[in-house]
């Protein structure tokens, strides 16, 4: 609603207030005349219809159009995509376009966006407001670039689709484990990216990587909706038919020169799809994966990963090892996954005292309630 609203505003502000207006006006006309057949495109007219006669009124329309009218014919027709590059546009500071696009384009809370870029909500509050008053003021189109500014934005545009999909695979907050909105969401903008982009290979590692985690969304909770371990999920109900498009994919983008990140993680996620059970996941293999992932990507989140991947292959006192360092440097103070993946070490060596100090340290950290619930059982 938002994306095909500021079609007509041109104004990311008003175009949320028109939708934030029709909502309120649903609320008055569903209760006296019955909810329509088509929800979606009635709050989506109402919006519109405010936001002509918000335009009208003040007389705008050519005056005070902060973003310039898209090209005709254009090959991309879908808003959302739109509104991701011009999220994503290189006037925008770095740190804000990903987090712009997550709130604008996505739907995804500011809280939510705050805890995957590990930072206060406040300063994420005001990254985002910062970055809509440059769009206005830089005069910013919207619509998809033409072919010669794409490298400039594609990174920052993959970014927000995985991010996108990390929310969707597992929520920050909430009741629910998995968002299936955002990662189907994520998984239609990775559609069309590599629609629009079918020889970038990051593109179709992005797209590769999507598409692994859709093939076994539904096994990752039981049917009370707890959360299971991979070792514990279903594997005869992941979608085969995805696994093996996700292959082709990652082949395809390996076959076009060294790998980047997005096609690195999604053959880490191939190969955990592909083993017929968890014990005989090829563990060596994908800590080799996460070496080249930490050359090219050298993030802390990417070094707890290959922590976990070390244990299996060496032991949980080698993984724990690997686990000193990040927590020498504070860089994952905020985030759950350093204590949970600790303390799950520790009581695979026994020091089950040392261990639940660290299930405690996870549990305050921790927003969702099904990890709050997996975190629970494994500290009673």
């Amino acid at each position: 609603m938002l994306a095909a609203t500021v079609r007509v505003t041109r104004d990311l502000d008003l175009a949320e207030e028109c939708v934030q207006d029709a909502y309120v006006s649903a609320l008055v006309a569903w209760e006296r005349d019955g909810v329509p057949s088509r929800p979606g495109a009635w709050l989506t007219t109402a919006a519109r219809n405010k936001a002509l006669n918000a335009l009208a009124r003040e007389r705008t329309l050519r005056s005070k159009l902060p973003l310039l009218i898209e090209r005709e014919g254009e090959t991309v027709p879908d808003d959302r995509l739109r509104l991701v590059f011009t999220c994503c546009h290189p006037a925008l500071a770095p740190e804000a376009r990903v987090a712009l696009t997550l709130r604008l384009v996505c739907g995804v809370d500011t809280a939510d966006v705050a805890s995957l870029f590990l930072v206060p909500e406040p300063m994420m509050a005001a990254r985002i407001t910062r970055a809509k008053k440059k769009i206005a003021a830089a005069r910013i189109p919207y619509r998809v670039p033409e072919p010669h500014e794409l490298p400039a934005r594609l990174d920052d545009v993959l970014t927000a689709v995985h991010l996108l999909g990390t929310t969707g695979h597992t929520a920050p907050s909430g009741g629910t484990l998995v968002r299936v909105d955002l990662a189907d969401r994520a998984l239609d903008l990775g559609r069309m990216l590599h629609a629009l982009l079918p020889g970038e290979a990051e593109v179709a590692g992005l797209l590769a990587l999507l598409v692994v985690h859709k093939s076994r969304e539904s096994t990752r909770t039981d049917a009370d909706g707890r959360l299971l371990r991979l070792a514990d999920q279903d594997r005869s109900a992941w979608d085969r038919e995805l696994i093996a498009e996700a292959d082709r994919l990652v082949l395809s983008a390996l076959r076009a020169g060294p790998p980047g990140r997005f096609t690195l993680q999604a053959a880490i996620a191939a190969l955990h799809a592909q083993a017929p059970t968890y014990a005989e996941t090829d563990w060596p293999q994908i800590v080799t994966l996460y070496d080249a992932l930490s050359r090219v990507w050298p993030t802390p989140v990417v070094a707890l990963n290959r922590a976990v991947a070390v244990a299996m292959v060496s032991g949980p006192e080698a993984g724990l090892a690997a686990l000193e360092p990040l927590e020498a440097s504070g860089a994952l103070a905020r985030y759950q996954y350093l204590p949970a993946t600790k303390a799950d070490l520790l009581r695979r060596c026994g020091r089950d005292a040392e261990a639940r100090v660290e299930y405690a340290r996870a549990l305050a950290l921790t927003s969702n309630a099904a990890e709050r619930a997996f975190l629970e059982r494994e500290l009673s």
